[in-house]
């Protein structure tokens, strides 16, 4: 964990009241907080010591010495917070800007809170999985869909699914040796929670890629891989999610691609090939 504040903010909706009044407190005088001791924090928080000490190990910490240390390093590795979002007002060269930012934003959180072990994990599954289904739906379907293609090009056989029918179709048919991968940023999306529930039940392997902390998508899979980033208020789709999944996603393609490094430049140069010599003919 390298973004302490990044993770507390993701895992807002999961906070018991007590949890969510200190995470509050927390981001909004972070700066404050490293000043503080535990019991000026209770007191600030309206809570007790203990209420603090439950917070810090909710968050994966040992106590609130190492909450101070983390919010330190957060700090200091802070860029310029953006604003709200893109307002009407906004010009072209402003538009630009924050896009990139926040985008920019995403992928750096989804750094902070991604875990080397669970991804290690997931490529090992994935490099040795007989077929791999990848779920997913709206923005997150475009992921799923982006996935398909990566891994498609290295001859590893996976499909994409958006139609919540036919995601519940394959899953139920799946079984020991197959992946089933569902991405939902939210973690909440019925559906795609269903889905990798199916999957499971019929022995497969289960991966979600969803919002850090606790949700029924992560509760649900086997591996769990978490992103991080702040969407606008003002947006057309989830943009910079998107591109948190995406980084993801990129990062588990090139891990398999490791671990199949000569079957993988045998398939790459054939897949060029073929597609060069179509736009010949063509």
């Amino acid at each position: 964990m390298t973004d302490v504040l990044a993770v507390i903010r993701e895992m807002s909706s999961s906070f018991t009241p007590s949890e969510a009044k200190i995470a509050k407190y927390i981001l909004e005088n972070p700066t404050v907080v490293t000043e503080l001791s535990v019991n000026e924090l209770a007191n600030a928080c309206d809570t007790s010591e203990a209420s603090i000490i439950r917070f810090c190990r909710t968050i994966g910490l040992k106590g609130f010495q190492e909450l101070k240390i983390k919010i330190a390093v957060s700090l200091a590795k802070q860029t310029r917070k953006l604003d709200g979002g893109i307002s009407s007002e906004d010009d072209v060269m402003a538009v630009i800007q924050k896009i990139a930012n926040f985008n920019k934003q995403a992928i750096d959180s989804t750094i902070a809170v991604l875990n080397a072990e669970e991804l290690t994990k997931a490529a090992e599954v994935l490099a040795n999985a007989n077929k791999i289904d990848f779920y997913g739906v709206a923005a997150s379907g475009v992921v799923a869909y982006d996935a398909m293609l990566k891994f498609s090009r290295i001859n590893i056989p996976c499909t994409a699914y958006q139609d919540t029918h036919l995601q519940l179709t394959s899953a139920v048919n799946l079984k020991k040796g197959d992946v089933a991968f569902g991405i939902s940023y939210s973690g909440a999306t019925k559906e795609i929670v269903e889905a990798i529930q199916t999957a499971k039940e019929a022995g497969a392997t289960t991966i979600s890629l969803t919002k850090y902390g606790q949700s029924p998508l992560a509760k649900a899979a086997d591996i769990n891989l978490f992103v991080s980033s702040e969407e606008a208020m003002f947006r057309a789709g989830a943009m910079a999610s998107r591109i948190a999944q995406l980084t993801v996603i990129d990062i588990l393609f090139i891990l398999v691609a490791q671990k199949k490094y000569n079957d993988v430049v045998r398939y790459l140069e054939n897949t060029s090939e073929v597609l060069s010599m179509r736009k010949i003919n063509n």
